[in-house]
């Protein structure tokens, strides 16, 4: 097993392991600590079935059942209940995935629940001929790229998490949000297992930080958002086929970019479950 750094902000890919087959302890404590320094991580070239890629996630945590209700699912389509599909395929007219077409705005999987998932699994089946790539931002270090002001507002700050499955709106929380799921969080978390602090907030699903102005939390969520702006945080994966990415959503957000209208782009997701997290 080797392990390449994709880039000076985060990832890295794992090199000599085929995920088709059963995994020994010592390589996945390996794959474990790797994960840990990394965030990110990738296997290329891998031919997974779907009991195989649960399988392997499932070494890494408790597979988790998947967010969206099923009455808001793809209609006439059964999949196992810890699998989304990330896709813009449809039959009958009707999508057979989740999250179709378009660009996605910065996010953490999960921040709106009350124990976000630990970690997120994605495997490329079909993709578009340009496009469609997933950016990740290392949180640790958007942390640190604060200036020191800023560090001292949100300390002890809490942030409300709400979203009601859209890519590029936040919801309207001027009503009734008991609709939507939601959940309030520390602005700033301490990794449960690496102890390391983790800005915690992003463009698509903090909508407000608990006990301030209305003003006041919008100009300060702005500026925390700014992350998504600074290059040196990000690494931008462009997907092959066959590719498998594993992510902590606890250090990490994400994106996604756009691409042709009309080019199908599949991929498989399963999460591990999370816990409480803590300033």
């Amino acid at each position: 097993m080797e392990v390449v750094p994709l880039s000076d902000a985060l990832g890295a890919e794992i090199r000599g392991v085929d995920l088709s087959r059963p995994l020994d302890e010592a390589t996945v404590a390996a794959i474990g600590r790797a994960w840990e320094d990394h965030i990110v991580l990738l296997f290329r070239g891998q031919e997974l079935a779907e009991d195989r890629q649960i399988a392997f996630a499932s070494r890494f945590g408790e597979i988790a059942a998947r967010s969206r209700p099923p009455e808001r699912r793809p209609e006439g389509v059964d999949y196992n209940d810890a699998v989304m599909m990330v896709s813009n395929v449809k039959r009958n007219g009707r999508y057979v995935g989740s999250l179709p077409d378009g660009e996605m705005w910065f996010h953490h999987d999960m921040c709106y629940d009350p124990a976000p998932s630990r970690g997120t699994f994605l495997y490329a089946m079909q993709l578009p001929s340009t496009g469609g790539d997933t950016l990740f931002a290392n949180m640790y270090r958007a942390y640190e790229a604060l200036p020191e002001g800023v560090r001292d507002r949100i300390r002890g700050r809490r942030a409300l998490q709400i979203y009601d499955y859209a890519m590029r709106e936040q919801v309207d929380i001027s009503g009734d949000i008991a609709k939507y799921k939601h959940h309030v969080q520390p602005v700033t978390i301490s990794h449960p297992l690496t102890g390391r602090r983790a800005l915690y907030v992003n463009p698509l699903i903090t909508a407000r930080i608990e006990d301030m102005a209305e003003t006041e939390s919008r100009e300060l969520l702005a500026e925390l958002f700014r992350f998504t702006e600074n290059s040196s945080l990000i690494y931008t994966h462009r997907w092959q086929v066959g590719d498998l990415l594993m992510w902590d959503n606890w250090s990490s957000c994400h994106a996604r970019t756009d691409f042709p209208a009309g080019e199908i782009r599949m991929l498989r997701r399963c999460v591990i479950k999370g816990q409480a997290l803590h300033e």
